[in-house]
């Protein structure tokens, strides 16, 4: 299974190998990227295997060649620990890989759709290998996957017809213990990314009547900053510390413009924390009925929802209830349940093709 330490697919690959070796599944770990943490690295080598290779993330780097030597370092990776499956979480690390054995690639999300959403336009041109590159990814795959309808259809809207693409919503094994709540607002997320919209709720904050909270980097791998002026900015934060702060926090809330599925949202939820949403396709599919939702564009909108939240305990705590009720449909048992069927219609389909001398 591929992964990297930047972004949400950390904490998806890890909370979905202890599950899959439940069930008798060993997985071994090939980071790309800026390599992870003392703390990852041990959290990884508990989990599974971890191997970091010398490759950046094709979202990381301007330069496609750099890329061209990772189907090579996955084929030798699969012959030297006697791999039966590939799980790869970028569609393009499946470009150009000959080899016979069933792959899976999942978009959690692409530059492609990040454009589309939070531009308004089409990937620059400079980076129209990306775009390539994603879409002989998804001819190469036996199965693609997608964490929500909503990320699917924004796919086929920029790549077109995708065969065998299948959802699979994420989850998280996240299991507060019952402590009060307390009346701060909570939201996390990589605040250097324009499509987490940071700068809307560090807008809001100077219009709400409590207090909020912002815990995630501030600054990217490739120069991005933001200035957090009005809210309090944590900085990056060890997954448990952040996890303390939600099972506190009275609201939890996600401004984001581009959200393939929104892992924040359903560890509030979790927590049963009264969630308020940035008002996209993604969130209303997951918590249409369960959380407050404002216009991602409009500061006003989300302070107003947080404010009406504050002065109405009762709200809060009814709302915080049917999140986490609704958190429940979104158990890692579920995902590993239907990864698993996922992983066996894409053995069977490989099987498949090499007897018929396509692979």
């Amino acid at each position: 299974m591929t992964l990297d330490a930047v972004g949400g697919v950390w904490r998806y690959a890890m909370d979905l190998a202890g599950a899959l070796r439940h069930c008798g599944v060993q997985t071994v770990f090939a980071g790309l990227g800026p390599p992870p943490s003392a703390e990852r690295s041990r959290e990884a080598c508990e989990t599974g295997t971890l191997t970091w290779l010398n490759v950046p993330l094709d979202w990381t780097t301007e330069s496609e060649e750099r890329l061209d030597v990772i189907p090579d370092l996955l084929a030798g990776l699969a012959a030297e620990h006697s791999i039966d499956l590939l799980h790869l979480n970028l569609p393009s690390q499946a470009a150009g890989l000959n080899i016979d054995l069933p792959v899976i690639v999942v978009s959690h999300s692409c530059v492609v759709t990040w454009f589309e959403t939070v531009r308004a336009c089409n990937v620059p041109a400079g980076w129209l290998w990306q775009e390539r590159r994603n879409r002989l990814g998804f001819d190469r795959a036996d199965a693609a996957m997608a964490p929500s309808r909503s990320h699917a259809d924004a796919l086929r809207r920029s790549y077109g017809p995708i065969d065998n693409i299948e959802i699979v919503y994420n989850s998280c094994r996240f299991e507060p213990m019952p402590v009060p709540k307390e009346e701060f607002v909570l939201a996390a997320g990589r605040w250097w990314d324009e499509g987490k919209n940071g700068a809307v709720l560090d807008q809001a904050a100077s219009l709400c009547r409590a207090r909020v909270l912002m815990a995630g980097p501030p600054d990217g791998p490739a120069g991005q900053h933001i200035a957090i002026c009005n809210a309090t900015c944590l900085g990056e934060l060890p997954h448990q510390e952040i996890m303390a702060l939600m099972a506190k926090a009275a609201i939890v809330v996600s401004p984001s413009i581009y959200e393939p599925f929104g892992l924040a949202a359903l560890e509030g939820a979790r927590a049963g924390a009264a969630l308020v949403l940035a008002d996209i396709p993604t969130y209303r599919e997951i918590w249409n009925g369960a959380a407050l939702f404002a216009d991602p564009h409009n500061p006003q909108s989300f302070a107003d929802a947080i404010n009406r939240l504050m002065d109405d305990a009762a709200m809060r705590t009814a709302l915080g209830g049917l999140a986490q009720r609704r958190s429940r449909d979104f158990s890692v048992e579920a995902q590993c349940l239907s990864l698993l069927n996922v992983y066996s219609r894409a053995m069977q389909r490989s099987c498949g093709l090499r007897q018929r001398g396509k692979l």
